[in-house]
C-alpha cells in the first residue's frame, strides 16, 4: 500500500467505492485520514462498512462541512456531460476535487528513497488504443531483464494498491482520459502516448476535451522523456510542444505508418520490421513478423513505445528484442484462443471503437467477422474503408439489424454470440481467421468486454472440443 501524505487528522471524501475508490480509501486511512465514503450501491457500501470505514450520504444537506478534499472514482463524471450530484456540492462548497491517481503522485516518494542508490521511476501510459497492451509489455519486458516492475492503474492493481518500491523500481501505469482529466498532481518520469481516436466524447464534450484530457499528462508533468506516437495530427503536434527543437532526444516519435531518420530519437516500424533511429543512425532493429502475442501494425505500434521506454530505461536491443519473443499477450486483445484445421481464432473483444476494430481487421489477410454491440457516437463510416480482408461478418448485438445494414461486406444478423460462433465456423475454410472485433461496446447484452471475449472463448473451445 501506498500511504496518502499530508492527510493526518483530516476528513476525506470518498466518492465511489470500486476497486480504486476503496483502495483509496484504505490508503487514506494508513496515512492518517478520516475517510467518509459513499457509493449508491448498497451492496458495495456494506463492503466498506465490513473494513471499518464510515458510509455518509454525500448528497445530503451540509455534508461537507469540515471535509478537506473529494476523491472521485473514474466513472463518475465531474463535468461533462454533467457533474455528478455529489461532485457539484463539493464544487460549490469550494472543496478541492481529486482522483485515486493525484493522490499517488503526491504520496509515492518517501524519505525511505535516500537509502535506494537509484530512485524509483514511474512511467504512465495514455492514448485511445493499445495503452493496456503497451503498459503490460513495459512490465514484461522490464521483469524478463530483472528489473523490479509493478503495473497498475487502469489495468491490474489500483495505483494507491502497490507495494512501496524497490531500489531501482519501475511503475507502470495504464492511465485513462477519466485518470488523468482530474489528478491534481501527474509527474511521471517517462510519458507516453499512443494515439488518438474518437472515443467517451460525451464525457469530454468534444474530441478537444478528450485530447485535453490526455495532455496533461505532459502539460501537467513536465515528464523527463516523451514517447509520442506521431502518426495523428494531435500527436505531432504534441511531439512539437515538448520538443525544443528537432533534435530534442527528451522526446521520441513513434510511427507504423512512415520511416523516421531525421536528427533526434525516433522509433518506427515498417513491413514488420521495427528500427531505432538516433541522430539520423540506425542503431538497433527488430523483426516484429515472428512475436505472436503482436500481430498487426496495431500492435508494432505497441511494440515500438514499449521499445522506445526500455530504452529510456537503460535496456540494450537485444535485451527487449528477446523479451518481445516471449510475450504472452493479453486476454481480450488481439488474443489467439486456437487454431484448428488451418482456421485461427483470435479475441479482440477490447476493440469497443471503430479505430481499434479497423487496426484488428487490418492484422489478417482472410477473416470472419463476429462484430456488433452498443453503437458508440460517430457511426461506422471510419470503419468501412478497413474491412477489405472481410470474407463476411457475423453482427451481434441487440440492434443487430441496424448494425449490418451500415457495413460494406455481406452480413448476417446472428444476434447472440452462440449463433455467430456456429455460423462463422461453419463457413471458415482454412487460411481464414475468425475474428470477435466489435467495434462496439458491450453493455447491451454483457456487463462487459471481458465477459463478451469469454462467451466468444466458451463457444468456440465448445464447439472444438464436440
Amino acid at each position: 500500500m501506498i500511504p496518502v501524505r499530508g492527510v493526518d487528522g483530516a476528513k476525506v471524501a470518498v466518492l465511489g467505492l470500486g476497486r480504486s475508490g476503496l483502495a483509496a480509501a484504505r490508503a487514506l486511512r494508513a496515512g492518517g485520514a478520516e475517510p467518509i465514503c459513499w457509493d449508491d450501491n448498497p451492496a458495495t457500501r456494506d463492503r466498506a462498512e465490513a473494513e471499518g470505514f464510515t458510509c455518509t450520504d454525500l448528497s445530503r444537506q451540509g455534508a461537507f462541512e469540515d471535509v478537506a478534499s473529494l476523491i472521485v472514482s473514474p466513472g463518475i463524471p465531474h463535468l461533462y456531460p454533467h457533474p455528478n450530484p455529489v461532485v457539484l456540492a463539493a464544487l460549490e462548497a469550494g472543496v478541492p476535487v481529486d482522483n485515486d491517481i493525484g493522490l499517488f503522485f503526491r504520496s509515492f516518494a518517501t524519505s525511505a528513497w535516500d537509502n535506494h542508490d537509484t530512485p524509483p521511476r514511474v512511467v504512465a501510459v495514455t492514448g485511445s488504443n493499445g495503452k493496456s497492451t503497451t503498459s503490460a509489455l513495459i512490465h514484461h519486458i522490464l521483469t524478463e531483464a530483472g528489473r523490479a516492475s509493478q503495473l497498475a492503474g487502469n489495468i491490474g492493481r489500483g495505483v494507491l494498491d502497490l507495494d512501496p518500491p524497490e531500489d531501482g523500481g519501475v511503475v507502470v501505469l495504464e492511465l485513462s482520459s477519466y485518470q488523468t482529466d482530474l489528478a491534481r498532481a501527474l509527474t511521471p518520469d517517462v510519458a507516453v502516448f499512443t494515439n488518438l481516436s474518437p472515443d467517451h466524447l460525451d464525457r469530454h464534450a468534444g474530441l478537444g476535451g478528450y485530447f485535453a484530457a490526455k495532455r496533461r499528462l505532459f502539460a501537467e508533468g513536465g515528464p523527463d522523456r516523451a514517447v509520442i506516437g506521431v502518426d495523428e495530427p494531435e500527436g505531432l503536434f504534441l511531439a512539437d510542444q515538448m520538443a525544443e527543437g528537432p533534435a530534442d532526444d527528451r522526446v521520441i516519435r513513434v510511427s507504423v505508418s512512415r520511416k523516421m531518420t531525421g536528427p533526434g530519437w525516433q522509433v518506427f516500424s515498417r513491413k514488420g520490421f521495427l528500427s531505432e533511429y538516433r541522430k539520423g543512425r540506425q542503431v538497433g532493429s527488430i523483426d516484429l513478423r515472428a512475436v505472436k502475442g503482436l500481430p498487426g501494425a496495431h500492435n508494432h505500434q505497441n511494440a515500438c513505445a514499449a521499445y522506445a521506454v526500455a530504452r529510456t530505461l537503460g535496456l540494450a536491443p537485444k535485451v527487449i528484442e528477446e523479451a518481445l519473443r516471449s510475450y504472452p499477450g493479453l486476454p481480450h486483445r488481439s488474443q489467439v484462443i486456437a487454431e484448428a484445421d488451418g482456421v485461427t481464432y483470435v479475441n479482440d473483444s477490447k476493440a469497443t471503437n471503430v479505430d481499434s476494430a479497423a487496426k484488428a481487421l487490418g492484422a489478417f489477410p482472410r477473416i470472419r467477422w463476429i462484430c456488433g454491440g452498443l453503437e458508440k457516437e460517430g457511426g461506422l463510416g471510419p470503419l468501412l474503408p478497413a474491412t477489405g480482408s472481410v470474407a463476411k461478418a457475423y453482427v451481434i448485438g441487440r440492434e443487430a439489424a441496424n448494425f449490418a445494414m451500415q457495413l460494406n461486406v455481406e452480413a448476417e444478423i446472428c444476434t447472440t454470440m452462440a449463433r455467430a460462433v456456429e455460423r462463422a465456423m461453419a463457413e471458415a475454410e482454412a487460411g481464414d481467421t475468425v475474428l470477435l472485433a466489435p467495434a462496439a461496446a458491450s453493455f447491451d447484452q454483457y456487463d462487459s468486454f471481458e465477459r463478451r471475449g469469454e462467451d466468444f472463448m466458451a463457444e468456440i473451445k465448445a464447439r472444438l472440443a464436440g
